[in-house]
């Protein structure tokens, strides 16, 4: 009704192309207003995309990533020969991978058909910018590697003659001269051949013809870049073939045999048989490099753009318009490699192609001239939009560290941004954050992640994880309340958890005063234990003379007197009882502290049993200092 109402346009039911998770294969339902008042609105439905969780997908982003790391490895000094065939091989280790994660996808399930046709896509607009780029043939090679090109893309031809030549009468098949004219068309003239023989050794007649045909295909020149051949000399040899092929559809011939006679007038180039073979071509790019191969052959790189145009233009309809792809393959003809990052950015909407092909050309000193006005040139923008979305994922985020830290401007700041979103879920992937934040001095983040830590710890009652994790961020206002829970257990339990922890603090537990206390406090107890008595007093009483027991704390110390004050020797000195009896009554003492800190709850007996307790150590102590040995 609101639509109706509204007299709106349904125009649009538009689909982008997914980053695989990048930014989430968004489905947009967009609606433009006809209202003439008030502009022209637009609604988006946005789902979001999971395939970010294929693990097939994953093998992309992780093999990739290693790819990435070994690019960012090769030194500037190296000179420029070494460093194209290095580009040259990482480019071809990056379709490698493309390709792999297509096959496995295509194994697997027909599902997955959409994934699929994207890897073709982006594999395809990959290898060109590889040749025309990274490889930057020039004359002559140059066809050679638009030819494998093709071929690549083109595979449909293999399975075709396959079907054809294991049927059991293969010149029969209707798909026979499809193939010949198809391997032709690709400039496989040896399979093409191979194909002919079978259909000549059935017509003996036409024997001559086919022979003909035959010594044209065989004679075809084909340029070898490392052969002793110069292109000019190539150039007059295969214009002489030209000519003779030429000569064959003038003298008519083939003219008895319409397949044969097609085939010549395609070895000519002529434009119109060319045409009129749209299916097998499928592409205007495949009309593109068979129209080079027999009438252009050693075309430039500067004039590749002028044939681009125009075999698009008269291999597609007049009536239809370009698909974004046409138009990215056509830019990369034109030799305008940001205007191919930009269409891919668009019209594909994966920040993965576009970023690991931005870097590589970057590499390739083809990106010098072209910085963004906001800061940040392309090629760390588009890392930093990539890496930013791998941020997204629960595993994934840890390849993302890796392009923050080669993006020179605003790396570290991305990192930081990202690196405290990520949810500490267990304490295992807090260490990985802390790790990577610790590697890079990333003070206040280290900071951050172990106060977060410390405090889920104390939340679930884990205090030792809890202590940890306080020390590591150096917090001595939360290491000074978990300190004081550990103490409060030990006054409810009678014992230490976390022994461990607790016994190896070290010079952490100067970190605040009631950890000092804590450490100290234990390290009484383990003396005790050992039966080193006398350490073990001298420790007790220092707690408390030093002040570093709290108050609230006194009377227990106190009460781990007594053991000491107990025994058959003397443990504690005269000068040392006179110190824990000024304790005791500066403790009981309702002058000595002010009322709101009196323990009104000291239990007297303790009081009287600790005092008893004193006065006959104070006097063994006293007899045994005053006796003198003979």
């Amino acid at each position: 009704n609101w639509l109706k109402n509204c007299d709106t346009t349904l125009f649009t039911f538009f689909c982008f192309l997914h980053p695989w998770g990048l930014c989430s294969n968004s489905f947009f339902l967009c609606i433009s207003s006809g209202l003439s008042t008030g502009g022209c609105p637009f609604v988006h439905e946005v789902r979001k995309d999971e395939d970010i969780c294929s693990p097939i997908l994953r093998k992309l982003f992780n093999e990739s990533h290693h790819i990435f790391v070994g690019l960012q490895g090769i030194r500037d000094d190296l000179p420029s020969k070494n460093k194209k065939t290095q580009f040259v091989s990482i480019s071809k280790n990056y379709r490698s991978v493309i390709r792999a994660c297509m096959e496995e996808l295509q194994r697997i399930s027909p599902v997955f058909f959409l994934q699929v046709s994207i890897l073709l896509a982006v594999e395809l607009i990959w290898n060109l910018c590889e040749v025309l780029f990274i490889d930057a043939a020039p004359a002559g090679s140059l066809l050679l590697h638009l030819l494998d090109w093709v071929r690549l893309h083109k595979a449909d031809v293999d399975e075709k003659a396959r079907d054809v030549l294991q049927s059991e009468s293969p010149t029969e098949h209707q798909a026979y001269w499809d193939v010949v004219i198809s391997y032709v068309l690709q400039g496989r003239m040896d399979e093409a051949r191979q194909v002919l023989m079978k259909q000549a050794a059935l017509q003996p007649a036409a024997r001559g013809m086919f022979k003909l045909l035959d010594n044209l295909l065989i004679k075809m020149p084909i340029f070898n870049p490392s052969g002793a051949q110069t292109l000019t000399e190539f150039d007059v040899k295969w214009r002489h073939w030209h000519e003779e092929v030429d000569r064959c559809l003038q003298d008519q011939s083939f003219a008895s045999n319409p397949h044969l006679e097609v085939i010549c007038k395609i070895l000519v180039g002529d434009e119109d048989v060319l045409l009129e073979h749209k299916e097998l071509l499928s592409t205007w790019y495949h009309f593109l490099v068979t129209r080079l191969l027999f009438s252009h052959p050693i075309v430039k790189p500067t004039e590749l753009h002028y044939y681009a145009q125009s075999s698009m233009h008269m291999f597609l309809d007049t009536r239809s318009v370009p698909e974004p792809l046409d138009s990215i393959l056509l830019a990369a003809f034109e030799f305008d490699i940001h205007q191919v990052i930009k269409d891919c950015s668009i019209a594909l909407n994966n920040w993965w192609f576009v970023a690991h092909l931005t870097d590589l050309m970057d590499h390739c000193k083809l990106l010098q001239s072209h910085n963004l006005h906001f800061g940040s040139n392309l090629r760390e923008f588009l890392l930093l939009e990539y890496a930013s979305g791998l941020f997204t994922h629960h595993s994934l985020w840890q390849l993302a560290v890796d392009y923050f830290d080669h993006c020179p401007e605003f790396g570290r700041v991305y990192l930081e941004l990202q690196i405290e979103r990520v949810p500490l879920d267990t304490e295992r992937k807090a260490l990985k954050v802390l790790r990577i934040c610790e590697q890079r001095q990333m003070t206040e983040q280290v900071r951050s992640i172990c106060k977060i830590m410390a405090k889920g710890a104390l939340r679930n009652n884990r205090l030792g994880s809890a202590l940890s994790w306080s020390i590591r961020a150096k917090d001595a206002a939360f290491a000074t309340l978990i300190s004081e829970r550990f103490l409060q257990d030990y006054c409810a339990n009678g014992a230490f958890s976390d022994l461990d922890l607790i016994d190896n603090l070290g010079s952490a537990m100067l970190l605040s005063d009631r950890l000092t206390f804590l450490g100290k406090y234990r390290e009484f107890h383990r003396l005790y234990g050992e039966k080193c008595f006398s350490d073990a007093a001298k420790l007790l009483l220092s707690l408390m003379t030093a002040k570093i027991a709290p108050r609230t704390f006194w009377m227990t110390l106190l009460t781990d007197a007594l053991p000491l004050l107990e025994q058959k020797e003397v443990i504690f000195s005269a000068d040392q009882t006179h110190e824990l009896m000024f304790c005791l009554e500066d403790l009981t003492s309702g002058n000595c502290l002010p009322k709101p800190d009196r323990d009104e709850d000291i239990d007297t007996t303790k009081i009287e049993i600790l005092r008893l307790a004193l006065a006959r150590n104070l006097a063994k102590a006293i007899v045994k200092e005053g006796t003198v040995e003979v």
